[in-house]
């Protein structure tokens, strides 16, 4: 791949940030990695990534908390970012899409072939 898209993928659980680092790096994509919110903020803020891939569950800050912080701030307000979780509570949900998120996963329905094509396709890379 000519052009190296960058993510920023903020996972608390090791095997799960593990296995998408991989398959993300598998990919042609660089992948830098935070557990908890208040890391995976200022690393969205130092690295300024093509795509942001949050967790909402999350230590210090919830997913929820980084994509409000990073829509508050002009650089940020277009970058597209996907809540990749476990949660499918509505009220989640609905906020997230009220924050601007981008797609909106539940882990469980989603293999990460399937994350990775969404992926390129908010990137609109083929």
């Amino acid at each position: 791949m000519a052009n190296t898209y960058t993510i920023v993928l903020v996972e608390d659980d090791s095997f799960l940030q593990h296995l998408y680092e991989t398959k993300f790096v598998n990919e042609g994509f660089t992948v830098r990695c935070a557990s908890d919110g208040l890391k995976g903020l200022a690393l969205i803020k130092e690295v300024k990534p093509n795509l942001a891939l949050l967790d909402v569950d999350l230590p210090k800050l919830d997913g929820l908390g980084i994509l409000q912080a990073l829509r508050a701030e002009e650089y940020f307000k277009q970058l597209p970012v996907i809540m990749l979780t476990n949660s499918s509570n509505q009220q989640r949900i609905d906020l997230a899409r009220s924050l601007g998120v981008s797609e909106y996963l539940i882990k469980a329905h989603f293999l990460p072939s399937e994350v990775v094509t969404k992926v390129r396709t908010l990137l609109n890379i083929h």
